[in-house]
């Protein structure tokens, strides 16, 4: 049976291109995707506005039972494969013309609803296991965009992804906490509410930036083996991949440059700055041996969390990435 999710009329993104939605919502992708050529850039482009707006589902829908229903819809659409929903039926045409299994969109969809339970993070491998569901899956995914398909090119994929994920959690501690989700792991800051971290005392706030920058020295080996799997891309996607990576470590090294303070407003990357990251980048590829030769190793430490719960381990990593 055919459905809308939700109806034509209800989601600005349905009628959106593309293009415009990254533009408005990723704007750190929307400047790495000018490197890439015109073939690979579209589908990218379509890729992020498909993750994004699975994402929105969660992060907007009116009520908890109502972004689950909306978030158990998308995923009978893409196990039926049948949609009347503009955005959905992209994503379909996408999977299908890239060969994307399913089962890596499964995963992110998992990750995406988990958010929509009370979110308390134990640990920090429990942390990676979420990263990887919500970020590292979306790396698979643009591999096979980006038409890399080796297995360890998806290793180095998932890293990258991670690495971003924890910046991303990094960033907006208090946001997140205002949604009463707490991705900070207990055992980092002991278990304390949300709510305790938008208004912390000093011993609490203290715990709070000790642990983004650890986090934060965490993500730098997620970028590194991230970085270690250009070589696996074609040449112009080298080159976007290496700018989105750096571009999005910036947010931890503004971090830092606030003393890890997440309270006092969102951390931006100016535009100015993001010119000088990107040159930086760029003038580096000619003595850099990971943009040119073929990674033949893969720190499978990074990878422990992933395989410590058998019964938790997502379907996609063991079938793309184990």
């Amino acid at each position: 049976m055919n459905f809308l999710v939700p109806p034509l009329d209800s989601k600005p993104e349905e009628t959106s291109s593309a293009d415009t939605v990254l533009a408005n919502k990723g704007k750190s992708f929307y400047l790495a995707r000018h490197f890439l050529g015109s073939v690979h850039a579209a589908k990218a482009t379509r890729l992020y506005r498909l993750c994004r707006y699975i994402d929105d589902l969660a992060d907007e829908a009116s009520s908890i039972e109502a972004g689950k229903l909306a978030l158990t819809m998308v995923a009978t659409t893409f196990s039926e494969r049948k949609t009347n929903n503009l955005v959905l039926q992209d994503g379909l045409n996408l999977l299908h013309e890239c060969r994307i299994d399913a089962d890596i969109l499964m995963d992110l969809i998992a990750g995406v609803r988990s958010d929509l339970e009370p979110v308390r993070i134990p640990d920090v491998d429990a942390l990676l296991r979420y990263c990887y569901q919500v970020a590292g899956t979306v790396g698979l995914m643009m591999c096979k965009v980006l038409d890399a398909d080796s297995r360890l090119a998806f290793k180095h994929a998932v890293d990258l992804g991670i690495a971003m994920q924890i910046t991303n959690i990094c960033r907006d501690v208090a946001d997140d906490a205002r949604a009463d989700r707490r991705y900070l792991p207990a055992t980092m800051v002991g278990d304390v509410s949300p709510s305790e971290l938008l208004a912390p005392s000093s011993a609490l706030k203290a715990k709070v930036q000790l642990c983004i920058k650890d986090l934060l020295e965490l993500a730098q080996n997620y970028y590194k083996s991230g970085e270690l799997g250009l070589s696996f891309l074609p040449l112009r996607a080298r080159c976007s991949i290496l700018v989105a990576s750096r571009v999005y470590g910036s947010i931890g090294v503004k971090l830092k440059e606030r003393d890890f303070d997440c309270w006092s407003g969102r951390v931006v990357v100016e535009s100015k700055r993001k010119a000088w990251i990107t040159s930086k980048a760029l003038l580096g590829i000619p003595v850099s041996p990971s943009f040119w030769m073929k990674s033949t190793f893969h720190n499978e430490a990074l990878h422990a969390a992933l395989l410590s719960s058998p019964q938790a381990m997502s379907p996609s990593y063991s079938q793309h990435a184990r």
